[in-house]
């Protein structure tokens, strides 16, 4: 697996160790209606618990760890371009190590996100939507302050801290069938992926993504690369990156299978969480629910029983939730209430 990938196992096992004293172990939880309406048993690991509030703080603190101490001495700076939570991630880990971080974000970013970035004592600089927009202005920030680019998805470094999470589901959910994660750039299942197939092979793992930015999907499809062709509109920020060299070829041997889901069915399944879970998640965290929800994922075995649904984070702006008015219930939920 390590000659065939840029991560393997080893790697995760030793991101673990650089991250373990400083990131949450976050809760699994479980909800009886959700169970009741899919007819599984249905877990839920909480990221949006985690530190910056999303699982992005694990690969940024390893990313960060890995290059303490270089014989170098500290990098001048560390540059990102993200949508917000990598971007907040890597600001809370470059702070810890006392060295200046810059974070490209698209002018769209959640102003949630935008000021934690901030907070967190970080430089924002501003690009437009395109993955060739924000490469460009990364490019320049990056000649100009003399700084290491700590890519959000396909850095090796970040998509081992990201695997760290499937480690825990596992001792947490010992029975655990599937694993659900939402897929953008990647950078997550395909952690997941290489430290499910390494320790528990019969372990699905399913990817979820967006209708409206479904590369993820077509590349499987097609059996090649195949990223967004333009930059997609979804409530789900969090995933409108496309896959990346570093994650397809991860996805494509080791994801078992790709679910595509509509916006209503993600506001839906948001707003179920929100309202059933009392959890407040991102909706790029319902991804992986409405995925569950979904008539496709009924053609799944009803052996694949146990499955669990990466909650990816939490930090939603709540003063612009205004798509709860516009949400419509899909027809296969109509029989939940909320």
């Amino acid at each position: 697996m390590c000659a065939q990938y840029c991560i393997s196992f080893a790697d995760v096992e030793k991101a673990h160790i650089n991250i373990r004293d400083f990131v949450h172990l976050t809760p699994v939880l479980t909800s009886s209606i959700l169970n009741q309406v899919t007819g599984r048993n249905l877990f839920f690991k909480c990221e949006l618990f985690q530190k910056t509030g999303s699982f992005k703080v694990r690969g940024a603190l390893n990313a960060i760890r890995g290059l303490i101490p270089a014989p170098s001495g500290k990098p001048k700076a560390v540059v990102t371009h993200s949508s917000g939570n990598h971007g907040q991630a890597l600001a809370y880990a470059a702070k810890l190590e006392g060295i200046p971080a810059y974070i490209v974000v698209p002018q769209t970013a959640p102003n949630c996100k935008k000021l934690a970035i901030q907070a967190y004592g970080a430089s924002i600089l501003y690009s437009e939507q395109s993955d060739e927009s924000r490469e460009n202005v990364t490019k320049r920030i990056m000649e100009e302050t003399e700084g290491i680019m700590i890519h959000p998805n396909q850095e090796p470094a970040v998509m081992a801290g990201q695997g760290t999470i499937a480690m825990e589901v596992l001792n947490q959910v010992p029975l655990v069938d599937a694993l659900v994660v939402p897929v953008g750039g990647g950078g997550m299942v395909a952690g997941i992926a290489i430290t499910v197939k390494a320790l528990r092979p019969s372990v699905k793992v399913y990817a979820a993504e967006p209708l409206n930015a479904d590369d993820c999907y077509q590349s499987k499809l097609r059996g090649e690369l195949t990223p967004n062709p333009y930059p997609p509109e979804t409530i789900a920020d969090g995933v409108k990156s496309s896959i990346g060299l570093n994650t397809w070829p991860v996805i494509r041997d080791l994801v078992d299978d790709v679910f595509t889901v509509t916006e209503d069915e993600i506001k839906y399944a948001t707003q179920l969480v929100w309202e059933r879970m009392k959890l407040l998640i991102e909706p790029t965290a319902g991804v992986g629910v409405a995925a569950v929800l979904s008539q496709h994922f009924q053609t799944i075995s009803p052996e694949v029983k146990n499955i669990c649904i990466v909650l990816s984070g939490g930090n939603v702006d709540l003063t612009s939730v205004t798509w709860l008015k516009q949400a419509e219930r899909p027809a296969p939920y109509q029989s939940v209430f909320v």
